[in-house]
């Protein structure tokens, strides 16, 4: 089942049901509002949406149904409770705090590394991203993410896959120069985290059939910057804690709430043939071959594309498609 929230004026927008080659919808007035709505008794409503899915695939929505346009959707929660993401690729923050000329402590590799990120604004996947000013490093972090229902305080890894109801893809976008001198003062990331974009729709676990298994999405994830390929690293390699163990890790002095998102962090393979998911990774390894980085941060008018495509080729969340103008 694929989900999205198209723009209708209000904050939380209007929940449609998305065809699985995503060219048309449905809306779900009937069975709930909103997609948090819908979390909120996801045993009860899902199951209905599942009905309007089903039949739109089977071609009986025709009546109800319109052209699908991920340019007139907002993200699919365009404002959640929770949002925490986390650094599950190691080998990406291993790189990054060398960047920095920080150093990385062992337990990173044992322990997961999360903050919780602003919420009460989600970018919409389509459009145009402002930043006030260049000189902020402006970076893309191309990642994955869940939705969880409620999780109790406490949960463990072992029962924590009955808890992932939503995939989704991100745009964190991060300002690299703000960075340093936040986390200097040791009480983390405000300022240099802005509001971050999830993909046009959220589709439930099974769209990705056995791509997605122990917590893990099995597939690349392709990100384009002014059209050019930045990287294809594949999600499911290279991924040091799963969603399940973040889920572990993120419930451990606290209950979730349903509609909680918790992101992967930036996807990021050893192999650096499938190039990067950010500008900071591919600038250190300039920095290790060359001496110093050769790619700049972003500049007012360049644009990014992050996309996952299944075995066939076909997208599968729809694209994040945005270009950063000024503030």
């Amino acid at each position: 089942m694929k989900l999205a929230t198209l723009k209708n004026g209000t904050r939380d927008g209007r929940l449609v049901v998305v065809s699985r080659d995503l060219s048309r919808a449905v809306p779900a007035d009937g069975v709930a509002p909103t997609l948090q709505a819908a979390l909120d008794s996801w045993s009860d409503i899902s199951p209905l949406l599942q009905a309007v899915y089903d039949r739109l695939e089977a071609g009986e929505s025709a009546d109800d149904s319109f052209p699908f346009d991920t340019a007139d959707v907002e993200s699919p929660l365009p404002r959640a409770y929770h949002w925490v993401d986390g650094s599950a690729y190691v080998n990406h923050v291993e790189l990054v705090r060398k960047a920095r000329g920080a150093e990385m402590p062992e337990s990173f590799w044992h322990e997961p590394l999360v903050y919780q990120g602003g919420s009460d604004e989600m970018l919409p996947p389509v459009g145009e991203v402002p930043v006030p000013s260049e000189e902020f490093g402006i970076d893309v972090e191309a990642e994955t993410a869940i939705i969880t229902d409620d999780v109790p305080m406490g949960t463990r890894a072992a029962d924590s896959a009955g808890h992932i109801k939503l995939l989704m893809l991100v745009n964190d976008w991060s300002l690299r120069g703000l960075i340093p001198g936040e986390l200097a003062k040791g009480f983390g990331f405000y300022q240099s985290k802005p509001a971050t974009a999830f993909s046009p729709v959220a589709v439930t676990p099974d769209e990705l059939g056995d791509a997605f298994r122990d917590g893990t999405f099995d597939l690349p994830l392709i990100t384009h910057l002014n059209g050019e390929l930045l990287g294809q690293p594949e999600c499911g390699v290279d991924m040091t804690f799963n969603f399940l163990q973040l889920i572990e890790h993120a419930s451990r002095t606290r209950k979730l709430g349903a509609g909680t998102i918790i992101g992967s962090g930036t996807i990021s393979n050893y192999d650096r043939s499938r190039g990067s998911s950010c500008l900071a990774e591919k600038r250190m390894l300039e920095t290790i071959e060359h001496g110093k980085p050769v790619t700049s941060f972003m500049r007012y008018g360049d644009t990014v594309r992050i996309e996952m495509n299944d075995a066939r080729g076909k997208s599968i969340f729809g694209a994040i498609e945005q270009k950063v103008v000024r503030g």
